[in-house]
């Protein structure tokens, strides 16, 4: 496959008005929390990696640990902010547990101001490309959530705006809210060969009708389409896949024949299954962009290939069926973290104020 260089990285557009973004984005979650411990300078040699070769679609949230702070030092040290087109996320939970009990969503207005100055001054910037509600909270209104982010996006502190594992009658809400529905451009949701549920459900096809990308998370299934991955063993200590019930004692192995036949078809490109996974992503949807979490400079570059590769259509249709046959063991998180998906609110004329 041939090397990654800036002007051959593709680009997309998120939704129907919104900016061109590299294809395959930088999901940053990893360098701050949840998989275990990390390698400081091999994490900002990553940055600079993916910077240097046009992978400037940068994801982070604020409860991924320290990865803000990480960010906004590098954008400091090199002053190369206006490069990167850069996400980050809110309501998820509290990280500071000020507003509201750990892992509970929260997104009353208080908090969503607080969270804005939070993350500006975490990544040491002026302004945010694209700011999500992460988890909708059932107990705000969405409409009350964006009033609460209009003064930063007249201000130009938030250029566009999106929303995470969201209902479609959420995202119908958001899109109806006058001077705001506009500029919500994507959805982030869980998109891989083993969580197919966005199809599945018609999702996608209310994102398509609303004019709005879906940024795919987990597009690797967390690492598992990787194959670098067999057992339970081969995860460090405070890894979070542990706790997961797809890499549970019985499932994992389960998991690895969906694995193992995409294996098949990379070796006919002789590229990785993670590259042809990615590839066959943008092939299948051409308003997903896939965001491959990445903190080592070898893993930006293996992931970024699979925007450069071309699979042929019999190769994508046997990459569907092989998806579509699989029985996949095990929900995508523990009951409690799912139940936190469900992505509905309480209707306006309910809301009683904080």
């Amino acid at each position: 496959m041939s090397e990654i260089t800036l002007d051959k990285i593709p680009t997309r557009q998120l939704g129907t008005n919104g900016p061109h973004v590299s294809a395959i984005g930088l999901g940053t979650m990893g360098i701050g929390a949840f998989y275990g411990s990390t390698d400081h300078n091999a994490a900002n040699e990553a940055l600079t990696y993916a910077a240097d070769h046009g992978v400037t679609f940068w994801d982070c949230a604020d409860v991924y640990g320290d990865t803000e702070e990480v960010l906004g030092r590098w954008f400091t040290s090199t002053g190369r902010r206006s490069e990167i087109f850069l996400a980050t996320k809110f309501g998820a939970w509290d990280p500071e547990a000020k507003f509201a009990p750990p892992y509970t969503s929260v997104s009353k207005p208080s908090y969503v101001k607080y969270a804005v100055e939070r993350s500006l001054k975490n990544l040491q910037t002026e302004y945010i490309d694209l700011y999500y509600q992460h988890r909708v909270d059932p107990n705000v209104p969405i409409e009350v959530v964006l009033e609460a982010l209009r003064p930063y996006v007249e201000s130009g502190k938030i250029k566009w705006l999106g929303l995470s594992e969201c209902a479609p009658e959420t995202l119908r809400r958001a899109k109806n809210v006058k001077g705001l529905g506009e500029k919500i451009i994507a959805v982030q949701d869980e998109f891989s060969p083993f969580s197919l549920h966005v199809e599945r459900d018609g999702f996608v096809d209310v994102c398509k009708e609303l004019g709005v990308s879906i940024v795919a998370y987990s597009p690797l299934g967390r690492g598992m389409v990787s194959g670098r991955y067999r057992s339970r063993a081969d995860f460090g200590e405070g890894d979070f896949r542990l706790t997961l019930p797809r890499f549970s004692e019985e499932n994992f192995p389960k998991n690895l024949t969906l694995v193992d036949g995409i294996k098949a078809i990379a070796e006919k490109y002789k590229a990785t299954t993670s590259q042809v996974t990615l590839a066959w992503i943008l092939a299948e949807h051409p308003t997903f962009v896939p965001i491959p979490g990445s903190r080592s400079k070898e893993r930006v570059e293996e992931n970024a290939k699979g925007a450069l590769l071309k699979l042929a259509a019999e190769d994508v249709k046997e990459i569907r069926t092989l998806c579509e046959a699989a029985e996949v063991a095990g929900e995508r998180y523990a009951e409690a973290h799912l139940a936190a998906t469900a992505g509905t609110c309480l209707p306006l004329a309910e809301w009683k104020g904080e």
